[in-house]
Parts: C-alpha cells; structure tokens; sequence
C-alpha cells in the first residue's frame, strides 16, 4: 500500500496528561510502516461538557501528529487503541468522559470513512478548537474532505479555554 499522510488526535485530563501525551506521541513513530512527519505544540483545553458529562473533570491535554503510514486506516486504528491500552485506557462507552488517552485518527489522506468502528475525517473536527488549532499549526494549507480549508476554520472555531503551553 502507498504511503498517506494521516492525522492523530491525541488528549489525556489522568494520570499527569502530559506525559501520557508526550509519551505516546513518542509511541506513534514506532508503530508498524509508519512514521512521526510533525507534531504540534501542547494545548491546554478545556473538558467537553453535554448530556451526562460529569462538570469536575480536568482540563485535557491535547496535541496533534501527522504519521506517513502504509496501514490501511482500520490498521491503523487498531495500532491506535493498542497504545491506549498500554496507558491505562479503559473503554467503557461514556462519551466525554475522563481519560488516560485518547487518539482519534482525524484525517487519513482524503479519505472519506463512514464504519461503524471508524469515521474520517472525524465528526468533531470543524467544531472542536482544540484539534483546529493544533492541526493549523502543522498543516495551515490543509483541506479537509467535506469541511473545507483548515485556515478558514481556525477563523470560525474561537479559542476559548484553549491554552498554548511551552515547551
């Protein structure tokens, strides 16, 4: 399979968030026939809050990763959960809730993937700033299948308790 360029959401709000993030962005290049091309800064953000999301959660830690990958996406994924796993990652089907890890493949070159198990690019995309900016950062120029272009976005998507950290 030809090589794409896919794009990795990361976030942790347990167990020291910034390591769990620093590490597996670390973990990323050394999944199978893929390899770490760019990684955005480190974003404080704010916890999703909707229907049933309890308010006390911490704030995220959030980053995201460009990975060339010759995986199929559902490959991918499964490498993906996989690191999860390691960092504690507990699947119990509450949305929105507190996490050790999470890593959601954002984009996979311009594919369009409706499953049960995978959707690319992802729902949230447009809507969350704490992918927009984060994206931007490493890929300003990008378009997004069915959304549009990433720069349009991050002047759509205000950043309200998103916070950029330091090195």
């Amino acid at each position: 399979m030809a090589e794409v360029s896919a794009f990795i959401g990361l976030g942790s709000n347990l167990d020291d968030p910034r390591r769990q993030v620093s590490t597996a962005l670390q973990e990323l290049d050394s999944v199978t026939s893929s390899r770490v091309s760019a990684i955005s800064s480190l974003y404080r953000s704010a916890p999703l809050m909707g229907l049933g999301v309890a308010a006390d959660q911490p704030a995220y830690i959030n980053a995201v990763a460009r990975l060339e990958t010759s995986l199929s996406a559902e490959a991918l994924l499964d490498a993906l959960q996989t690191i999860e796993t390691r960092h504690g990652r507990v699947r119990n089907g509450e949305r929105w809730g507190p996490r050790s890890l999470d890593l959601d493949i954002l984009l996979y070159g311009d594919a369009r993937i409706d499953t049960p198990r995978l959707q690319v690019p992802h729902p949230g995309i447009a809507a969350r700033n704490f992918v927009v900016y984060p994206l931007a950062e490493i890929a300003p120029e990008l378009q997004i299948p069915e959304v549009g272009a990433l720069r349009e976005l991050s002047t759509q998507c205000p950043p309200t308790d998103l916070e950029k950290l330091a090195e």
